[in-house]
């Protein structure tokens, strides 16, 4: 986009840059595929929202047909792999001060001219985990994220924009504005430029994170000196906002009026909702805005005037994405055609600027682009995603183990890790497509992308929200599929499932020959050394990259002796000689021997003991996870070896699903509806989690009511010695719910 000067007359000091400061294809982007657009224009800023539709590759795989020609083919491989392009649904959110507003609008009528469809929805005045949080003065870090709660409401909505709205929340299509301030972002704006003759918002907000209020404000202490501790009052209190400024002749700095101001006006909005939180007998205040904006002196000031004046009874809570609830509220108008709850939306990493640091000189670049624009992008996934039925309490279920916004060293570790990392998923990347002439220099696009998304992580942790390893593993698949890369591993799983379903028949053949508790120890030990050909581990892709002929069999060699590390397999055991589970949910890992050598033998012995199984595996592809459609063609293939699978599959007593997820980890609260659905109806009595990221870095203190097998092999030095174990060390948790 052009260079735009401002209009009216004046010196170039004192006019206000309308530039954009980042390439226009990485602020709109794919606008000119938009298909509904909405803008929320506020006193002092501008948002907007548009619907796109967004071609991507996207990996495909067909059987080969055993009847016909390719039959000789198949004796390598199961099925061919294919790259074809799909359409899918993405939102965009912007939003920038009004003084660009001019330059950008030109922009977008410029690019949809040629758009299919244009509905404009304008306003005045989907679930994202770790959206909303709590600040904590001097923490480490001071962001505190809530897990997405089923039941929040009621609760009271404060939108600070240039003035105050508070709307009372009952349900989620009941509601009401309760009252309002005109005291708002603008009247900060507007007498902080009047005060400081400082033109820019963000530049108001950099000083006043300088200032000294005290210098112009007049606390108790000033008041009544040492005697306010006789009043239970602190004396640093606010007595009167600029109230020294009445009695001196000083000269004061911009910086402390700034910082004067802001306390100001946060105090009285703080107050002012409580005041209604109280009222109205609510015990939580969500905090929108764009006035907001992350910024350290704003939330501590709210928490402070909640909490003093409710006594602590009334929480303050603030959201990570403040600034859009107009923009979503009037695309929501535009597009309630859309059946909006035949699917979910889940936050686009590689397109969205995240949380910028609470201090000003971290990171003054990324803070200096987020001044101008704010980005946020949301995937549509094609099926809506509930809670698994057999969590204990939905609403206190956390997926991940660390949490590495607060472990600063395991923090430094994994990102150090997949720094590392790194080169290996980009040769990865390129090997995976080796027809395409512009494999290599989109790599290089995405490891720069990678990167620098992992260097903002460095510097702000909370960017994203809470900062675990499965955020990590879901970024870099976010930053894959921008660049086309959408399942980089899909030869090395097409050829590992074509050397494991040849030697199916072999294994099981071999755990027949034992006898019925040499067999238990046997399969459990199968499913274990399956989970070892993880090639997201490196210790593990080290070896299967350098010793091709490392199998099943070398696997096993490689576990721990018994006692594991965790070891439960006694009373697993001793569970086996009662009744049969009525239906068992597994949630499959990685693909070849794992799947095909590992779950499916353990599978085939539930099945025989006359229990139901659910295969759940990721609708889309990570790593060397298993796929649906991929595990579609391997039970295919097993049932043509063996009957037991084969009349499973038949009767339906074995079920194949798709988890609705498409990362090496695992959030039980967002599984694809009709998989919950069928765990209710089989009346699932046990759910088997396997992997170090289903059930290590995720789940691995979730509660369930029912019984639950966690297993694992611990393929990282650093993670195996901080949970008191060596590489290769056992996790076999089984789990009964207190009666």
């Amino acid at each position: 986009m052009a260079e735009r000067g401002t209009s009216g007359s004046g010196s170039s000091g004192d006019s206000l840059d309308k530039s954009i400061t980042l390439p226009p294809d990485e602020i709109f982007r794919n606008l000119e595929n938009a298909k509904h657009f909405a803008i929320d224009i506020g006193g002092s800023l501008t948002k907007l929202a548009y619907y796109s539709t967004v071609q991507h590759k996207v990996a495909r795989v067909r059987s080969f047909d055993l009847s016909g020609q390719d039959s000789e083919q198949d004796q390598e491989s199961p099925y061919e792999v294919s790259v074809q392009e799909e359409v899918t649904a993405r939102l965009h959110f912007v939003k920038f001060e009004n003084a660009y507003m001019e330059a950008c609008l030109d922009f977008i009528k410029d690019h949809l001219v040629h758009t299919e469809t244009q509905v404009i929805q304008a306003t005045g005045g989907g679930n994202i985990p770790h959206e909303a949080f709590m600040y904590q003065k001097d923490s480490d870090p001071e962001f505190r994220f809530q897990t997405n709660h089923p039941n929040i409401f009621p609760y009271l909505l404060v939108n600070i924009g240039s003035g105050v709205s508070i709307v009372k929340v009952e349900t989620e299509d009941r509601f009401e504005w309760i009252g309002g301030s005109s005291i708002g972002g603008g009247t900060f704006w507007g007498l902080g430029a009047l005060l400081t003759k400082t033109k820019k918002f963000d530049e108001l907000l950099q000083l006043a994170s300088r200032g000294q209020h005290a210098n112009v404000d007049m606390l108790v202490q000033d008041i009544y000196g040492g005697a306010h501790q006789t009043l239970g009052l602190s004396g640093n209190l606010i007595a009167s906002s600029f109230g020294k400024s009445a009695t001196t002749d000083q000269e004061f700095s911009p910086e402390d009026m700034a910082k004067s101001l802001l306390h100001m006006i946060s105090n009285d909005i703080g107050q002012l909702a409580c005041l209604y939180a109280k009222l109205h007998g609510l015990d939580r205040v969500y905090f929108g805005g764009f006035f907001i904006r992350g910024h350290p002196v704003t939330m501590r000031t709210i928490t402070y005037s909640i909490n003093f004046f409710s006594k602590g009874e009334v929480q303050a809570l603030f959201l990570r994405h403040e600034g859009y609830l107009g923009a979503i509220g009037a695309f929501l108008k535009g597009a309630e055609q859309d059946n909006p709850n035949q699917y979910s939306w889940g936050e686009n990493y590689a397109g969205s600027s995240g949380l910028m640091s609470s201090s000003p000189e971290l990171y003054p670049t990324q803070r200096a682009k987020s001044g101008t624009f704010d980005l946020l992008e949301m995937d549509r996934l094609e099926r809506p995603l509930v809670n698994l039925p057999l969590l204990l309490d939905p609403s206190s279920y956390v997926p991940d183990t660390v949490d590495l916004t607060d472990d600063a060293l395991a923090r430094e570790y994994w990102l150090t890790c997949f720094e590392e990392a790194l080169d290996g998923v980009v040769r990865r990347a390129v090997a995976s497509q080796p027809g395409s002439a512009d494999a290599a220099e989109r790599a290089e696009k995405f490891r720069h992308k990678y990167w620098d998304k992992l260097q903002t992580l460095r510097h702000q942790p909370f960017a994203y929200g809470t900062l675990t390893v499965r955020s990590l593993l879901d970024t870099r698949e976010h930053c894959l599929n921008e660049f086309n890369f959408p399942d980089p591993y899909s030869k090395v799983k097409q050829k590992e499932n074509g050397v494991a379903l040849r030697c199916f028949q072999s294994v099981v053949r071999a755990l027949d020959a034992l006898g019925w508790e040499e067999r238990q120890l046997a399969l459990a030990k199968g499913l274990l050394a399956g989970n070892v050909f993880d090639w997201g581990a490196k210790a593990v892709s080290d070896v299967l990259d350098s010793d091709p002929q490392f199998g099943f069999e070398e696997a096993k060699r490689k576990l721990e002796e018994r006692p594991w590390l965790v070891d439960s397999y006694g009373k697993w055991l001793q569970r086996l000689k009662g009744p049969p589970h009525k239906c068992a949910l597994i949630f499959a890992d990685n693909s070849g021997v794992d799947v095909i050598l590992g779950v499916f033998p353990f599978v085939r012995e539930l099945l025989s003991r006359g229990t139901e199984v659910i295969l759940a595996c990721n609708s889309g592809p990570a790593l060397n996870d298993v796929t649906y459609s991929e595990s579609l063609i391997v039970a295919e293939r097993i049932a043509a070896m063996d009957p037991v699978v084969h009349s499973a599959l038949r009767e339906e007593r074995l079920v194949l699903m798709q988890t609705g997820s498409s990362s090496p980890c695992l959030d039980l609260s967002r599984l694809d509806k009709g998989l919950a659905v069928l765990v209710r109806e089989r009346g699932t009595d046990l759910v088997v989690i396997e992997g170090m990221g289903r059930a290590i870095h995720t789940n691995y203190h979730a509660a369930l009511r029912c019984e639950c097998l966690k297993l694992a092999v611990i393929k990282n030095s650093w993670l195996a010695e901080r949970l008191g174990g060596r590489l290769f060390s056992v996790i076999f948790k089984y789990e009964v719910p207190a009666e």
